[in-house]
């Protein structure tokens, strides 16, 4: 039963939550140890409330997912887990990280509980509402940037919010397609993708792509961000952003592999190196260079 419940709260999907360490090195605290432990806390907490959403998911699609040539094995749809211990489950889940997040501060309490509270209706509404689907999770990336600003009380850069706006978007659009052309009876599965076309998404995620790449290049050649965090050599990061954008396009269009974008980034190696090129670089421009 517990190994059924941890994988339930889907630990491999926490790696999305690092994106509440990003205020900790972007605004220059990553030296400052107090600062490193509250933003690992607070991410840890983001784990937790996370794992609510996904246990919530699960307990609503269960039917669904067990027509679901993957998704059939996930702890509910297999019957592994019960309904029941699943709501005790995610209720505990909640109560331990909003209780955890008010003893950071309120601010990061709040954007705990509006994180929470958009999962819910998202679950149970808007992924139902073309557009607005992808929007939702959108959304929930914005929040996890401004949790992290929250809990080391640094103000939330809007580069850093737009930013993480678009690359989740894009994210989110390779997904729907990933599920529109892999799964064989798609609709059964995700009501929503009914709405959407091959088509249509691509010319979202051109959009899309076009908007990450442009909008990390006017922030990294910011006169603003340059006098703000002490360099102007933030632009030797492009490279990494652009070549990771293409990476993952091929994968979603020549690989059929954008159903899980931390699954994809843990398992295709040029990505992940891509990915970790792209950290250290940030790190030696900002804290040693």
């Amino acid at each position: 039963m517990l190994l059924s419940l941890f994988k339930l709260a889907r630990p491999t999907q926490w790696l999305k939550n690092s994106v509440v360490l990003a205020a900790l090195i972007f605004a220059g605290e990553a030296t400052d140890i107090h600062h490193i432990e509250i933003a690992l806390i607070a991410t840890a907490l983001f784990c937790l409330m996370s794992s609510a959403v996904y246990t919530l998911n699960d307990l609503i699609d269960r039917e669904k997912d067990v027509q679901h040539p993957l998704k059939r094995e996930r702890p509910l749809a297999s019957g592994s887990v019960s309904a029941g211990a699943a709501v005790v489950f995610m209720t505990l889940l909640c109560v331990v990280a909003l209780a955890g997040a008010w003893y950071i501060n309120p601010y990061f309490f709040i954007t705990g509980v509006i994180y929470i509270a958009l999962n819910v209706v998202y679950s149970l509404w808007w992924k139902n509402v073309v557009i607005l689907d992808v929007m939702s999770i959108a959304v929930g990336f914005v929040l996890r940037a401004y949790a992290g600003a929250f809990a080391i009380g640094v103000p939330a850069s809007k580069w850093l919010l737009i930013n993480a706006l678009f690359l989740a978007l894009f994210l989110a659009l390779g997904k729907r397609r990933h599920e529109l052309v892999f799964l064989e009876d798609a609709e059964a599965h995700r009501k929503i993708l009914s709405r959407y076309s091959p088509y249509l998404l691509d010319q979202l995620i051109g959009i899309v792509t076009a908007s990450v790449v442009v909008v990390y290049m006017l922030y990294s050649f910011s006169a603003e961000v340059s006098t703000k965090l002490g360099t102007e050599n933030l632009f030797l990061t492009i490279p990494f952003v652009v070549y990771g954008i293409f990476r993952y396009l091929y994968l979603i269009h020549k690989e059929e592999r954008g159903g899980s974008p931390t699954r994809v980034l843990i398992s295709d190696r040029p990505l992940l190196v891509d990915v970790i090129l792209w950290l250290v670089t940030v790190i030696i421009v900002l804290y040693i260079a």
